[in-house]
């Protein structure tokens, strides 16, 4: 794919990021839900790395390698013609000139990244840690001439990390960190009460991403809230998990 067909997927997908009306963002993990998505009507898509590791036998949590991610989202990239993002979990251990150019070598225009650090203990890398993070896959960014779309994620929430009280608090600091190394979006990964949601989206200087059960949430519900970005997680493999239990049953 050529540099400038990347610059063009990568320009859509940051313009498609607005604060109260999100992009909606089918959570794929290889050519066949990519397809089903985009004949569904959706512009862009986001690799799980979860889903995908489910899909080639591996624990997520970087049991599989940067290269068995690279590799399928070629696969993805190669059916579809829209632009993509990748979860590329806390970086597989690589360089961030090796992220970004393995991800754009492999048609991805926008890339996940957390703080917990999976080759490390699972640790939580500290604000800054993470904000230097983002700040080399910016840096890796611009010298490879595309924007990559930096999607900056926390997992304060979800691993219920140091006192309930101030949680908030230390996220919001911590994503606010991250935009000013260069995310072009913030993502606060967990299931968020309403007000939670509001005071993220109201403090935050970028477009947050919620994530969504797609089976149960309203659709309609994240704008107000000030979400400019939704994603699925595992929740749309596992959905569709669900049926095929169901219909194999039948047949036992």
């Amino acid at each position: 794919m050529s540099k400038e067909v990347l610059q063009e997927r990568a320009t859509l997908l940051k313009a498609l990021h607005v604060a109260g009306d999100p992009v909606i963002l089918p959570t794929v993990w290889d050519a066949w839900s990519a397809k089903l998505a985009v004949d569904a009507g959706f512009a862009a898509l986001t690799v799980g790395s979860h889903p995908v590791a489910d899909s080639v036998g591996k624990a997520d949590g970087e049991g599989m390698s940067f290269d068995d991610l690279t590799a399928r989202v070629a696969q993805i990239t190669g059916a579809v013609d829209v632009p993509v993002s990748v979860d590329a979990e806390s970086g597989y251990g690589e360089p961030a000139q090796r992220l970004i150019d393995g991800l754009l070598e492999a048609g991805a225009v926008g890339l996940n990244v957390e703080d917990t650090v999976h080759s490390d203990g699972k640790r939580l890398r500290s604000p800054e840690e993470h904000a230097e993070l983002i700040a080399a896959l910016r840096a890796a960014s611009d010298a490879a001439g595309v924007h990559v779309v930096i999607n900056a994620r926390t997992d304060l929430f979800i691993r219920n990390d140091g006192e309930d009280s101030d949680r908030v608090d230390r996220a919001i600091a911590r994503m606010i960190l991250a935009a000013d190394a260069g995310a072009d979006s913030l993502y606060p990964v967990g299931r968020h009460d309403d007000d939670t949601m509001r005071r993220l989206t109201s403090e935050l200087p970028l477009p947050v991403n919620a994530i969504a059960l797609p089976d149960t949430d309203d659709p309609a519900s994240f704008g107000p809230l000030g979400v400019g970005r939704i994603s699925f997680g595992p929740f749309f493999q596992r959905v569709l998990s669900g049926h095929a239990e169901t219909l194999l049953a039948r047949w036992k």
